[in-house]
């Protein structure tokens, strides 16, 4: 459902993929007579201690954030304990690893590199991107996007799907004599996503069939019932329930798939120009004057 919407975001102007999820709190209002909510811990507070090295709600705070320690299934005191513990074996290898040189030595300078680089250019990007994806710059581009879109006509129908073509002329018949067609379909459709629905296969675009069956559909009125129409599914009698152009979907629904798009773009253009305004030099490929000249064709 929507499809329009998130094919155009994804279209033209619009092209770089959604992918990031947004991160989007609301904050819930207070209700009178309520308690306030407890003050946030300071970073520095120590919340535990073992062999001379110590623990912060920092510490623990950045560990909740790491994606290698998500805790789904558990309520926020088990969380906790669990992040406590982890922090704690954390500091205390690290205690054992220095005492054991493990950090000296140029390969372990290489990763400290490495690492420190990527968590500067994650910080960065994060920075961007939250004076990117604002609510002003989502609603423009959801405005943006829905002036682009052309109204598309739907139909809600039911069909009986059946092997042979004699089937559904009886299927139609009973149909047009007077049985309900949900009860119809139930007995005799080989399709068994709408069989217990009674045929039921609820609003499509044209382009959502096969060929065939979208021409009978679309050219039928509602309450009609149309004669069998073969497809390399079988054969189809269709009724059709109701007709209307595809609702666009409002802004609140589109948010999140919004800030997405928004937060990936700010990402792609802050990398690509910083790499557009650096002389980038590719050393372990050799230079075109290095190259061996093709041999010339006879």
């Amino acid at each position: 459902m929507h499809s329009k919407l998130r094919l155009a975001l994804k279209s033209g102007a619009l092209a770089l993929a959604l992918a990031l999820p947004a991160a989007a709190g609301a904050q819930t209002p207070a209700v009178p007579g309520t308690p306030a909510p407890a003050a946030a811990a300071s970073p520095d507070k120590v919340v535990a201690r073992a062999e001379g090295v110590t623990v912060t709600e920092g510490d623990i705070a950045l560990a909740a954030e790491d994606p290698a320690l998500s805790l789904p299934g558990m309520s926020d005191a088990q969380k906790r304990d669990v992040l406590v513990a982890y922090v704690v074996d954390l500091k205390l290898g690290a205690k054992a690893a220095a005492a054991a040189k493990v950090g000296e030595g140029a390969e372990f300078a290489r990763k400290m590199a490495y690492f420190r680089d990527k968590l500067l250019l994650d910080e960065y990007l994060d920075r961007e991107v939250k004076k990117a994806v604002t609510p002003e710059a989502a609603r423009k581009l959801y405005d943006e996007t829905v002036k682009t879109m052309t109204p598309e006509p739907e139909v809600r129908a039911r069909h009986i799907l059946v092997e042979q073509e004699d089937e559904a002329k009886k299927a139609q018949a009973r149909v047009k004599g007077g049985e309900s067609f949900e009860k119809v379909a139930e007995e005799l459709s080989k399709d068994p996503g709408s069989k217990g629905e009674g045929g039921d296969l609820g609003f499509f675009a044209k382009d959502r069939m096969v060929a065939p069956f979208a021409e009978a559909a679309f050219k039928l009125d509602p309450g009609q019932v149309s004669d069998p129409v073969k497809t390399q599914f079988g054969w189809h009698v269709i009724k059709v329930e109701e007709k209307r152009v595809k609702p666009i979907p409002p802004f609140e629904e589109m948010k999140d798939q919004v800030d997405q798009y928004l937060t990936r773009k700010a990402q792609q253009d802050l990398v690509l120009k910083l790499r557009q305004n650096a002389k980038i030099e590719r050393l372990d490929q050799p230079k075109p004057e290095d190259k061996p000249a093709e041999p010339k064709k006879p």
